[in-house]
């Protein structure tokens, strides 16, 4: 007897619920494909949103900027609390999901959406800052918001995990660097909550930190490059003492000679930069005097993560973000035709140069007594100790 061929209830031709959706049908349900590149990890875990907007503590007349917003997520959520919410987003289809989200509804009003890299970005005034940053331009980011001339009232901001410990790391600890520092001089970071990789849409690789960011008022009254040139030296490695950060490489003493020569011209300050004659040196500053490589052994205790390689160590290896400042990139060049023409006469020392370093030493061994201390043990008020220091002997770090 033939088969019966009409179909049957519940049979494969039909489109039971029970039945796996086809690759077709799930092309259809996806927006589009996260893009890795700009660090594209959405938040979906709707507590984790719920506790980081809570978290802020915002007002109804706040106005609120939000740094890759996504596809809303966090977004609908401020827009609930604040007055206002202004959104920053890179990728054009992010923009337009954001967009569409909120289309018809009494939020739209209060959201403005920004499309383009935030770094580079003209931002309006905003009280509060919220973001789950982009992983990539987390540095950036913190000090563009630290540096506005009206700062937020806070900022909470999600990091990678390492990168947000950082920021609130003690003198001592491992992670303490000169961004942590930098930071902690303006402004005051608290540790909100973690986050899991497991949160995120496609998951990241890393573990994740929200965290509190809160700009001092009134600001400190302090050029950020005086301060940010002096860390740069003290945090070559930070495990070195201070005298060999300072004293142990001739790029170091050149710099500073460079800006005292500037200095004394802008001040009217007459100088003899005719050679030094090094046979009256003091047996002090020949004890001191280390060899061009800055190589330091008795300073390390084996925690740095630079390389011993001289100069390869002017950008700090704590900081992924840190770039090698250009006056140490000619000196770097300099130094590797040196190497290769070896036993070629050195240059000899000015009479500035000199000078320089025996100011140097004052301010090391008298005038702070912090020449044996290594920088991951400083505080802010050693920093702030040697800045002074340094400025009323006329060396300036910028």
């Amino acid at each position: 007897m033939p088969k019966d061929k009409r179909k049957r209830a519940g049979g494969a031709g039909d489109a039971s619920p029970y039945a796996k959706p086809s690759a077709k049908a799930s092309a259809a349900h996806s927006i589009f494909k996260m893009d890795k590149d700009l660090g594209q990890h959405i938040l979906k875990n709707p507590g984790v949103a719920s506790a980081i907007v809570h978290k802020a503590h915002l007002k109804q007349s706040d106005h609120v900027l939000e740094v890759g917003p996504g596809t809303g997520n966090l977004t609908v959520l401020i827009l609930k609390a604040a007055k206002a919410v202004t959104a920053v987003e890179m990728d054009p289809r992010m923009a337009a999901e954001l967009t569409k989200r909120v289309q018809g509804t009494a939020e739209a009003k209060r959201l403005k959406v920004m499309l383009g890299d935030v770094i580079k970005t003209e931002l309006p005034h905003f009280d509060v800052c919220i973001s789950n940053t982009p992983y990539q331009i987390s540095s950036p980011l913190v000090f563009k918001l630290l540096s506005l001339p009206n700062p937020p009232r806070s900022c909470i901001l999600m990091f990678q995990r390492e990168f947000a410990m950082r920021l609130f790391a003690k003198p001592g600890e491992k992670l303490y660097s000169r961004l942590s520092v930098n930071v902690q001089m303006w402004a005051k970071v608290s540790h909100i909550m973690k986050v899991g990789r497991n949160n995120f849409n496609p998951p990241p690789q890393v573990e994740s930190n929200v965290v509190r960011i809160e700009p001092k008022h009134p600001r400190p009254q302090i050029a950020y490059e005086e301060w940010d040139g002096l860390l740069r030296i003290a945090f070559v490695r930070k495990n070195r003492t201070l005298r060999a950060s300072f004293l142990g490489t001739s790029a170091v003493l050149e710099l500073l000679a460079s800006n005292y020569r500037l200095f004394c011209a802008q001040h009217d300050i007459a100088l003899d930069d005719s050679p030094a004659d090094l046979n009256k040196g003091t047996a002090q500053a020949d004890a001191m005097e280390l060899d061009d490589d800055g190589d330091d052994a008795g300073d390390d205790d084996g925690d740095d993560d630079g390389d011993d390689a001289g100069f390869s160590g002017f950008s700090d290896p704590d900081d992924p973000d840190d770039e090698l400042p250009d006056f140490f990139k000619q000196l770097q060049a300099e130094h590797k035709m040196k190497k290769k023409n070896n036993g070629a006469a050195r240059k000899k020392r000015g009479k500035v140069s000199e000078l320089v370093r025996e100011k140097v030493v004052k301010v090391l061994e008298r005038d702070t007594q912090l020449a044996d201390k290594r920088a991951r043990l400083c505080d802010e008020g050693d920093f702030l100790k040697l800045l002074y220091a340094f400025n009323t002997e006329g060396i300036h770090f910028r």
